[in-house]
């Protein structure tokens, strides 16, 4: 149902996303017992926000049950409640009321994800890796389309399908939920730029589609220059199209592509060239150290030279 301008949006509680229903009691659970669930997407940080958990089980208690799934021989895994584990480890506690449920892997992360992803000021990646599971399990619950002459135009369908749902229940659009996914083809360098808000969120899904080696360049393009923009990445996409590059011609492709900057000059060795002027045994720090030590000599003779003139 389409809501209405003004509309209140009633929130969900966590018992409702979870399905917690009334025969369902906690018990305590070891602490030690209780794993993280596998490449959970979320961050547990150590904040305010963490500080004022803390603050408030040390007065109240936990006041909602965790929900756990056993994986066999008395472990459990966390389905929802990593945060609320954090703030009882930090507190001493051994032990947390839990809520047992017996999951499939894919009913586990649907869970896991719907519990979480409610929260306020999600981090791009946490979205990111969050959608892109809970995505692939509706896929793999709702079973591969049967085969047909349509090939892969009917996985792009299924797929999109699956992303359409995924909006209802998110408030996204299927196209957003889409760029969130396409963040997790990123270097994890460049992701915690995004994250940090150093790479916008559109030239990040744009970056999203470039070899990943090539990505390291632009990391380290943009740890030294502060930043990239939309127009150098699609032309540095486009001329990608057209053959390898080398980090130097990227370079020179990129500030060749803002206005009044001049392209900046940088000069490489390989390690194979250098290995020809040292013994094998030297490492690369040593081999550095001799290099400055040289050029730093080189100056000094240049100086001692420009003012005997």
């Amino acid at each position: 149902m389409k809501r209405r301008p003004g509309q209140k949006i009633k929130l969900t509680s966590v018992e409702e996303l979870l399905g917690v229903n009334n025969e369902e009691s906690a018990i305590d659970i070891e602490i030690v017992k209780i794993r993280s669930f596998r490449n959970h997407p979320f961050k547990v940080i150590d904040d305010d926000k963490m500080q004022d958990l803390v603050e408030s089980i040390r007065t109240n208690g936990i006041l909602s049950p965790v929900l756990v799934c056993p994986i066999g021989n008395d472990i459990y895994e966390m389905v929802s409640g990593h945060r609320r584990m954090h703030a009882a480890t930090m507190l001493g506690m051994e032990s947390i009321p839990a809520i047992i449920r017996e999951m499939t892997d894919d009913e586990a992360i649907v869970k896991m994800v719907d519990a979480n992803i409610q929260r306020e000021e999600l981090l791009p990646s946490e979205k990111a890796f969050a959608y892109k599971m809970k995505l692939e399990a509706m896929k793999r619950q709702a079973g591969r389309p049967a085969k047909n002459n349509t090939g892969q135009n009917d996985q792009n369908f299924f797929g999109k399908v699956s992303r359409d749902v995924l909006a209802e229940k998110t408030g996204e659009s299927s196209k957003q939920i889409q760029r969130f996914i396409r963040l997790t083809e990123l270097i994890p360098e460049l992701l915690e730029y995004v994250d940090q808000k150093r790479l916008q969120f559109t030239f990040a899904v744009e970056i999203s589609y470039i070899d990943k080696e090539i990505q390291k360049w632009l990391f380290e393009y943009i740890r030294d220059n502060g930043t990239v923009k939309l127009n150098q990445v699609t032309l540095l996409r486009t001329r990608l199209q057209s053959g390898a590059i080398t980090q130097g011609a990227m370079i020179s492709l990129l500030n060749g592509s803002q206005p009044g900057k001049a392209p900046s000059a940088k000069l490489t060795f390989s390690e194979k060239k250098l290995r020809e002027y040292f013994p094998s045994h030297y490492t690369t720090t040593q081999m550095r150290g001799v290099i400055e030590d040289l050029l730093t000599d080189w100056k000094r003779n240049q100086d001692e030279f420009m003012e005997g003139m």
